[in-house]
């Protein structure tokens, strides 16, 4: 957890940005893996730093968490690998409540005419939410489809 928060600090460093790096909380999920909640305090950073950090749709912070969860790893046995949830401005907890949203709507879509539904594309991060969020429902079954960037998540009757 420590390697991560100082990884993160560095990085933002580098980018000319001063702002602390909170451990907020740490998750242990069903299947044993860990996740350690990075959150970038924006107290000393400006508005147009915070939207550099988020970026596009969320792209940028996507591509810190990949980073950060892809360099943390190397070397690492799968016993104590767990991974990086990085956030800054609440923007993963506003985002995930728009993915469940957008989960229940697709599903009773997809109950109402009994048709699969080809979502919009996704980054993998929300792809990964929304098939965690439907795994919960019996009657639904989800699949990714296409290639990067246009990789798009399918909800269909199981």
């Amino acid at each position: 957890m420590q390697r991560g928060q100082q990884w993160l600090t560095e990085l933002l460093k580098l980018m000319g940005m001063k702002a602390a790096v909170k451990v907020t909380k740490i998750e242990q999920e069903p299947e044993g893996t860990v996740c350690c909640w990075l959150t970038i305090d924006e107290t000393d950073l400006t508005p147009e730093q915070i939207s550099i950090l988020i970026g596009n749709q969320g792209e940028t912070i996507d591509s810190i968490q990949y980073l950060a969860n892809a360099l943390l790893h190397i070397g690492a046995t799968t016993e104590k690998s767990g991974y990086f949830m990085i956030d800054v401005q609440n923007y993963r907890g506003q985002r995930q409540a728009e993915l469940l949203a957008l989960a229940e709507t697709v599903a009773r879509e997809v109950r109402e005419t009994g048709q699969e539904v080809e979502m919009k594309p996704l980054s993998s991060v929300e792809r990964r939410q929304i098939h965690s969020i439907l795994s919960q429902c019996t009657d639904l079954a989800t699949e990714s489809r296409g290639n990067e960037p246009n990789r798009r998540l399918v909800v269909r009757p199981r």
